[in-house]
């Protein structure tokens, strides 16, 4: 498979989280890759959770490496769903976050199936990462038994030199607020709702503290943080506001639990301002010793000649799904810059160096005497090669 050319074919595509007819494409397009195969192909429609395509090369339930991704990106000028390369870069939409690591997927499944690798594999790509992978829950949900010994994650960092082995727990949390209405000119008249929210989260600041590029930034940042994503309150510049929101993206590590959230949150919140835990899941924790972290990540040293860092990454993943099914967790993705951003990028000799290392990764795991056949039959049919060359 030509990953570059499938990577470029898959960011052509508009397909923002939510753009129904955008995704349908890109998934037509994907399983058109496999028509001649012997793949099974599974699109999961549940509406109104968004799809998510599964292919594989078994019917079990058990896999011994599935690979996770998703094929839906953030919006973008129209100019960056045009892929362009410049030297060993490749930019546009989705050209990092993810679309060329779903074809180095692919490109393993593709892989997988001509050799006939002994092994159960598959590809999931989900088709709304980007706002929340309520797809895959549905999807997880529909297929209780689904499980997995590895489950290789290329959705996370940016650097190939990194090798994530930690991810935090994503909390949304929906703050409202509810004053009074009243004149502009009489604020002791009314109680504003947006002053209310405002002291609440100026409260919780004191336990998560604000961090910018230009201005704090804290000496050790494995630890719980806050975003404040959205705020909406008032309707007139003349009239006190009677109701206020906000929605705050927290991000907790191992050690942080739900319960201690939700008491800072009420120890936080003057009266009027009430809180609701939109969504939450749990963090990704793979310990350094696991004997399949530790092969691949030699594998991979050897592919790329130098020695790979464990890092642990503040985003979330859908990984999190089969990490509380009992899967080892392998996170690792190429190089590049500008995720969700104008200039986003990709280094494509990274992408190309993912995509060997999981070949390799995936003969590595081999059963034993499997391995021994699969070596003795690729020897005795390079032989034949190099005796049908030589005799021409």
């Amino acid at each position: 498979m030509d990953i570059i050319k499938v990577a470029q074919d898959l960011m052509r595509f508009r397909s923002e989280t939510g753009n129904v007819s955008e995704i349908n494409k890109v998934f037509s397009y994907i399983k058109s890759l496999f028509a001649d195969s012997s793949a099974k192909i599974e699109l999961f429609e549940q509406v109104p959770s968004a799809p998510v395509l599964f292919i594989s090369n078994s019917d079990s339930q058990d896999y011994d490496v599935l690979v996770l991704g998703h094929i839906d990106v953030v919006a973008a000028q129209e100019e960056m769903y045009i892929p362009k390369i410049d030297g060993n870069k490749m930019y546009g939409r989705g050209s990092l976050d993810m679309k060329s690591f779903a074809a180095v997927a692919l490109n393993s499944m593709e892989y997988v199936l001509e050799h006939n690798l002994p092994i159960k594999f598959g590809v999931i790509l989900s088709s709304d990462e980007e706002k929340g992978s309520h797809g895959t829950e549905a999807f997880l949900a529909a297929h209780t038994g689904l499980k997995s010994k590895i489950v290789l994650d290329n959705d996370v960092g940016g650097d190939i030199s990194k090798l994530i082995v930690k991810c935090k727990n994503p909390v949304f949390v929906k703050l409202t607020a509810k004053g009074e209405a009243a004149h502009g000119s009489r604020p002791w008249d009314g109680i504003d709702a947006n002053e209310l929210l405002m002291q609440s989260i100026a409260n919780l600041r004191q336990i998560y503290p604000y961090y910018s590029k230009n201005g704090i930034t804290p000496d050790q940042k494995w630890i719980d943080t806050m975003h404040v994503a959205k705020i909406k309150g008032g309707e007139v510049s003349n009239v006190i506001s009677d109701y206020c929101e906000a929605l705050c993206d927290i991000r907790l590590i191992e050690t942080s639990s739900l319960k201690q959230l939700e008491e800072n949150l009420k120890a936080s919140l003057v009266s009027g301002v009430e809180y609701q835990i939109v969504s939450s899941s749990t963090p990704v924790v793979m310990s350094e010793d696991n004997e399949y972290i530790l092969a691949y990540k030699s594998l991979a040293e050897e592919v790329l000649g130098f020695p790979l860092s464990f890092e642990y990454e503040g985003g979330a993943t859908d990984s999190r799904a089969f990490a509380v099914r009992g899967s080892t967790v392998i996170m690792h993705s190429g190089s590049g810059d500008g995720m969700h951003a104008d200039g986003e990028f990709v280094d494509i000799n990274s992408v190309l160096q993912i995509a060997d290392i999981q070949i390799k990764f995936l003969e590595k795991l081999l059963p034993q005497q499997s391995q021994k056949i699969y070596q003795k039959v690729g020897s005795f049919f390079k032989n034949i090669t190099l005796r049908k060359n030589n005799a021409e």
